[in-house]
């Protein structure tokens, strides 16, 4: 029907084969091809949203899902739920910055030193590589908050966000505080060169209230803004405590 040599024809099929557009099979000895049931089935979907990028980018997919503002409300024995909000002067590894005032000048880290200071202060000697599919942006077991040694995973908020943060402003999707909480700590952090809205600590607080319901467990939650992390520097980094180093980049 092609036209084409076999040896083309059987070039071509074996891309489609390779993507997953139809599959192999034998018939009378002979390779042939047969229909993929998906793609058959959703044919006409396929092509309608191929021909359409508008409409190919609004529409939901797996790795590219859509929120809604719909809202459902759950319930949870108020005995069963134990959640704790805190700040940095609450953590025993952070105890150099009780009487450290921040700076008026504001200052803006990149997220790679504010990255290299908790490990540095934490002692973590592991690898954390940024990728779109990470739950946080560093994880160490090797915290102390309130006398014991407890697991802590942070979310990290780099130069590329201004303004004050929302949860809009966490991830592609805004599910980075969702995300955050499917790694396995005690203790959730959010750290921001800035100001933080009281929704990005609304929502930590829903999600640590449902973890804390579903596994009967302690929760530790708190955010870092930009005062906050000045005092981290101003107190753990040598370049942090001259204000004309390169640690303070506006």
């Amino acid at each position: 029907m092609t036209t084409l040599p076999r040896i083309r024809v059987t070039q071509e099929a074996a891309k489609l084969v390779a993507n997953g557009i139809v599959g192999t099979t034998k018939v009378h000895g002979e390779l042939a091809y047969v229909k993929d049931s998906f793609y058959s089935q959703h044919r006409d979907k396929i092509l309608s949203l191929a021909k359409n990028p508008e409409k190919l980018r609004q529409y939901p997919t797996k790795s590219t899902p859509h929120f809604t503002n719909k809202v459902v409300k759950v319930s949870f024995p108020s005995s069963r739920v134990r959640i704790r909000r805190i700040t940095i002067d609450d953590i025993g590894s952070f105890r150099r910055v009780k009487g450290v005032k921040s700076d008026q000048k504001r200052v803006s880290f990149y997220e790679s030193e504010v990255k290299s200071l908790l490990k540095d202060i934490l002692g973590e000697k592991g690898k954390f590589q940024d990728w779109g599919g990470e739950t946080g942006d560093l994880y160490s077991i090797r915290m102390k908050l309130f006398g014991k040694r407890r697991a802590v995973v942070f979310g990290l908020k780099g130069r590329g966000t201004s303004g004050p943060l929302t949860p809009k402003k966490m991830g592609k999707n805004g599910d980075q505080i969702g995300r955050l909480f499917r790694t396995p700590a005690d203790v959730f952090l959010v750290q921001y060169n800035e100001q933080i809205d009281p929704s990005v600590i609304e929502q930590m607080e829903a999600f640590a209230t449902a973890q804390s319901a579903r596994e009967g467990s302690t929760v530790y939650h708190g955010v870092i803004d930009g005062q906050d992390t000045q005092r981290l520097f101003v107190a753990y980094s040598k370049r942090g405590k001259s204000r004309g180093s390169k640690s303070y980049r506006k």
